[in-house]
């Protein structure tokens, strides 16, 4: 093994202890806890350590560096994930590329989805972006407005809501944190009780290197952890 795929295997293994450690705590499984490798700074080679080590789930957060990790890593059996602001002209670019939009934050951008998914005859999975902490440099649907987005998201038939994305502010405090990922669990418990055809609260992506086990505490079942796989 090179350097590179030792060291990432190392801190896959120690990510993946602390993950299961951290679900424990919160009297849940490990394995109801899915870690997606967030490679947005590195190159297809980390990429393919991690791959290497196990790791099945990636993601990246511009739609133009998706498409090149793809065509870099053509023939690898992972799923890949969208996490970062998506514009309504990239849609076409990589809606039937990934597994999971975790950035759907507007009901223009799930109706351009929708239109894609028409017109080629297939599904769209993704998440509602929240911005629970009111950060005004975080995108994210305002808390406030869920009830007119899903209105509007209801009417559509090929777009479906799996659950919700929200990011806590960077360095807070612990309490805070959990603060922001217990807010995000009950909103999802509010949304599921409207029983939108289209719309299911069994995801809720929360946390990332620096919080992932205060976001486990409160019910994360994806965590987005980049640096601490990657570095």
């Amino acid at each position: 093994m090179t350097e590179l795929e030792i060291k990432i295997a190392d801190n896959l293994k120690s990510i993946n202890e602390r993950i299961a450690k951290a679900a424990e705590s919160a009297g849940r499984r490990a394995e109801d806890v899915r870690l997606v490798a967030v490679s947005k700074t590195v190159g297809p080679e980390a990429v393919r350590a991690a791959i290497l080590a196990g790791q099945r789930e990636f993601a990246e957060n511009r739609v133009q560096v998706l498409r090149e990790k793809l065509e870099a890593l053509p023939d690898e059996n992972i799923n890949w994930h969208l996490i970062g602001h998506l514009q309504t002209n990239k849609v076409k670019y990589c809606a039937d590329k990934v597994s999971l939009i975790h950035s759907i934050d507007r009901l223009e951008l799930a109706e351009e989805l929708e239109r894609f998914a028409k017109k080629h005859d297939t599904e769209v999975h993704g998440l509602l972006q929240l911005n629970v902490s009111g950060e005004e440099s975080k995108f994210g649907l305002d808390p406030e407005k869920i009830n007119e987005f899903i209105e509007g998201f209801g009417k559509l038939t090929r777009v479906h809501i799996d659950g919700l994305m929200t990011m806590a502010p960077f360095g807070a405090e612990k309490s805070y944190l959990r603060e922001i990922f217990s807010k995000t669990r009950e909103i999802s418990i509010d949304i599921s009780s409207q029983n939108v055809h289209n719309i299911s609260m069994v995801e809720l992506s929360m946390g990332m290197s620096g919080d992932f086990e205060e976001a486990i505490l409160e019910g994360a079942t994806i965590v987005r952890i980049g640096t601490a796989v990657f570095s």
